[in-house]
């Protein structure tokens, strides 16, 4: 084991997070009911330029007035993107008329550290400014080409400060590498494999190695849900810790894939008294089900119980 390592700052059950556009607030109640771990409000692609502001007061008034964490949801909002005129006045009226109450600020399209830097500097002025006790944490869509060629040194600079995840978004993302492709994070059939494997992989491997979270993005078929479990199944086997639900059907299934099953952490809680009884007898390995168990094993089978714990600390 290296001796430089970068432990996860900020820990959070994350299985699904529910987008919800910042315009419809007759979906907020909804989504405050919803089951998700986390919903993020969206002032940014969701919503039209002429709704921009509205959505803004709609956004700040529903964080202050609805219970999120009396649900137990991390609550969260997409701010618009750097390039626009309305992301300076986002996040200060966001940090200024609601910020005791929000968790996390999403910022879109991030490119380089340099992005994630500015949002972080007017955060930090912000929260002094209102002396706010909580501290609100940032994340990151990683969706286009120069985002994923910066998604290390976006990872490395930025865990050091507020950044907590990086969300892989996979629509802008193929756009930006012009995919031949108009689904949402399906797979194309005249492509012979996964064609977002690599890059959902490149973006797990640059969170682990900083401590941050890993989030799979949307899927855009809402009606297969079979599509969309297999996409969760493959986010998941890469290290993904959860999954985007554009629609609350989209919910369950997530919560359903990133949750351990029981077989599962039987079997990881098996692995590790196995491995503690050897120990005992001065082994550094053990046999269980006729297969060698070492302390790699012991390693991914921590992971699966703390994640089964965590989840079932929210009682979910």
């Amino acid at each position: 084991m290296s001796h430089t390592l970068y432990e996860a700052s900020v820990q959070r059950v994350q299985r699904c997070e529910l987008a919800v556009p910042g315009s419809n607030p007759g979906m907020f109640e909804k989504a405050l009911k919803s089951g998700a771990d986390f919903i993020f409000l969206d002032l940014e692609d969701a919503v039209a330029p002429d709704d921009k502001l509205q959505a803004r007061k709609n956004v700040i008034q529903a964080i202050n007035d609805l219970d999120w964490k009396g649900h137990g949801i991390t609550i969260s909002v997409r701010i618009n993107g750097l390039d626009t005129q309305y992301m300076v006045r986002d996040v200060v009226d966001l940090v200024e008329q609601a910020g005791h109450k929000l968790d996390t600020i999403l910022i879109p399209k991030v490119g380089v550290y340099a992005d994630v830097y500015m949002v972080e500097a007017m955060v930090n002025q912000l929260e002094m400014q209102q002396g706010l006790n909580n501290r609100i944490g940032i994340e990151a869509l990683i969706e286009t080409a120069l985002g994923m060629a910066n998604v290390e040194d976006i990872a490395r600079n930025g865990a050091s400060g507020r950044l907590e995840a990086l969300h892989f978004g996979v629509a802008d993302y193929a756009a930006s590498n012009r995919a031949r492709t108009t689904n949402i994070g399906g797979l194309n059939p005249d492509y012979p494999g996964d064609q977002w494997h690599a890059a959902i992989s490149r973006m797990t491997v640059a969170c682990r190695a900083f401590g941050l979270r890993p989030i799979d993005g949307p899927f855009g078929d809402i009606n297969d849900k079979d599509g969309y479990k297999a996409a969760a199944r493959r986010a998941a086997a890469l290290g993904c810790e959860g999954k985007w639900a554009i629609h609350p059907s989209q919910i369950e299934l997530a919560n359903e894939i990133f949750t351990p099953p029981p077989a599962e952490i039987e079997k990881a809680k098996r692995i590790l008294a196995a491995l503690k009884e050897a120990a005992a007898q001065g082994k550094g390995a053990a046999a269980l089900d006729g297969r060698l168990i070492d302390a790699a094993s012991e390693k991914m089978a921590n992971n699966v119980v703390k994640a089964a714990e965590a989840i079932a600390a929210k009682g979910q």
